[in-house]
């Protein structure tokens, strides 16, 4: 592992806190790592962008998969989501999922998650996209995030952790031998502190939600712009399969000129039995899949554009009329108010739906214990890649992914810590003379790059358009570069100048990891490759940064993830 020296443009911290460990996010991932690391007597930080309750977790509205019903079991949970992986799933890391993820969901409703329970008092159970059997569990009819989330904040007040809340996370601070040693943040506005501070710790933990920002319409809050993965390319990390954003299939169509986080329409509204229709009212899944509309999303989703393709549509339809008024308001309330929110009634017509960037399969790669290459350095949840998702997510994994991970990454820095201590952190002074700090954008390219992202790595992919991101991508860094080099001087360091640099960086990484995977493979759709070639790319493409900011692109030699293999880092 090779450390970067490379950081953001920012003032020098002004304070200081000290902890053992410090958990920067607060989805279920980011809140579960923190309440195990807390119960195993650590002193544990949260640090998140905005409130503790205000991240990607509480839009989550299908559910949790788990093997918890009656006929079903880890083995075919596995299956499931091996098929939607396309091949590119890490078996032994859908193992530990699917094993443990069941226990893992048990522990949730003991820390005071409240799932819907039919009259027996049993976790009532759904299906979704590519699951063959019913083990969606959900809360609040499709509000599972929002109580996942409330659950696990009520249990961080109980608990008396330290929290930083409106902080952005800047970089990842090391000692003189290049482990772990806090990181550097931002707090904003109302925030326990003021300005850039620190947060001293020789465990770090990413969880910092997705980077679904980097495209013009997405199902993410306007808080995911990418800065976990961003900040560990900075400190040396590698990244692995960033090219797999999971392109939802029904989100609410607001018009081809939306932009921003827009309303998702569950995937268990086709669970329950919805269908996907066109204009003329056409049902066009049938005969695609043999679940129909409950394939694997990127199945869904090509279906959805090559319709629009061929009718020259904007939207397609999902007709789910014959539920009438009273399942929609008690199975369905959060989408039926917002669909009526923008002008449609699903009780007496279909809502027009089109895809949107949801979700990133890839992120910072870590193995089976959430360890990054970096020492000290974890992540889990959507900033991470564990080889769970392979080429496209299944539907539900994701917070069962967060949930059985983080508890993995408390148990390994408990347990380093009782074998070798956690030494007291002494932070190497911040970059180097030689390594001039990351140039910051402008807050007006955050909207550039979200218009490249969209016209040219989006659902639909080919060598043309994404060598034309390429050079457009190029050249607004080459701009953001020359700029500081002719006058020393870059943006002004603040929050919008932070996100729009790290949503260039994610969006350089994505776009190298597409243009190398010359194939069409779950998510990934490239239009001049359509075929999947299982001979020459069932394989992991890893990402790491430079210290001259050009991008190392490798592949693995098979499918399985390699060991992370934390050398101490040497200094080029």
């Amino acid at each position: 592992m090779t450390s970067t020296g490379i950081r953001l443009h920012a003032p020098a911290p002004g304070w200081s806190i000290a902890a053992d460990v410090v958990v920067v996010g607060s989805g279920v991932a980011g809140l579960t790592a923190a309440l195990r690391c807390e119960a195993a007597g650590l002193r544990t930080v949260v640090v998140t962008k905005a409130r503790l309750d205000d991240g990607s977790t509480r839009w989550a509205q299908g559910g949790i998969a788990a093997a918890l019903g009656e006929g079903d079991s880890p083995a075919q949970h596995l299956d499931d989501t091996l098929v939607a992986g396309a091949g590119l799933c890490d078996e032994e890391a859908v193992r530990i999922l699917v094993t443990e993820g069941p226990d893992a969901v048990r522990r949730l409703i003991s820390t005071g998650a409240h799932f819907d329970t039919d009259d027996e008092g049993d976790i009532q159970l759904t299906r979704e996209g590519g699951h063959h059997r019913r083990r969606i569990a959900h809360a609040g009819g499709d509000a599972t995030g929002a109580e996942v989330s409330r659950a696990l904040v009520e249990a961080v007040h109980a608990r008396g952790l330290r929290t930083v809340e409106n902080a952005l996370v800047l970089d990842l601070l090391t000692d003189a031998d290049g482990r772990t040693a806090g990181v550097t943040l931002h707090v904003m506005g109302e925030g326990q502190h003021d300005g850039v501070g620190a947060v001293h710790a020789p465990a770090v933990v990413l969880a910092t939600g997705g980077m679904g920002q980097v495209f013009s319409a997405t199902t993410n809050p306007s808080v995911s712009t990418g800065d976990g993965v961003a900040l560990a390319l900075r400190a040396g990390a590698e990244v692995s399969d960033l090219e797999f954003v999971q392109f939802h299939p029904t989100v609410l169509f607001l018009g081809a000129d939306a932009e921003g986080q827009q309303p998702l329409v569950s995937e268990a509204v086709r669970g329950e039995g919805a269908h996907l229709v066109d204009g003329d009212g056409v049902r066009f899944m049938l005969g695609q899949h043999e679940l129909a509309e409950l394939a694997p999303r990127d199945i869904v989703a090509k279906a959805i554009m090559r319709r629009m393709q061929e009718q020259d549509a904007g939207h397609m339809f999902l007709d789910a009329r014959h539920f009438g008024a009273a399942m929609w308001e008690h199975r369905f309330p959060t989408i039926l108010a917002a669909c009526r929110a923008h002008g449609i009634d699903p009780v007496t017509e279909p809502i027009p739906v089109a895809p949107a960037a949801h979700y990133a399969s890839g992120g910072v790669r870590t193995d089976s214990r959430g360890r990054t290459t970096v020492p000290g350095l974890y992540a889990c949840g959507e900033v991470a890649c564990t080889g769970v998702h392979g080429a496209n997510r299944l539907a539900s994994n994701s917070l069962l992914e967060g949930l059985v991970y983080a508890e993995r990454i408390a148990a390994d820095i408990a347990a380093s810590r009782a074998e070798h201590g956690l030494p007291a952190p002494e932070p190497a002074p911040v970059g180097r003379p030689d390594r001039p700090a990351h140039p910051l954008l402008g807050p007006e390219a955050r909207f550039a790059i979200q218009r490249i992202m969209t016209d040219g790595a989006g659902v639909l992919r080919s060598d043309e358009s994404l060598a034309k991101a390429a050079e457009q991508l190029r050249r607004l860094d080459t701009e953001a570069r020359d700029t500081l080099g002719e006058n020393g001087k870059t943006a002004e360091p603040g929050v919008d100048t932070w996100e729009a640099t790290n949503l260039l960086s994610v969006a350089r990484v994505l776009v190298a990891a597409a243009r190398v995977r010359e194939e069409t493979r779950g998510c990934h759709w490239r239009e001049d490759r359509p075929d999947r070639d299982d001979a020459t790319w069932r394989r992991h493409i890893v990402v790491r940064l430079n210290p001259d900011r050009t991008l190392a692109v490798r592949t693995t030699d098979t499918a399985d993830f390699p060991p992370t293999r934390q050398h101490r880092p040497q200094e080029q």
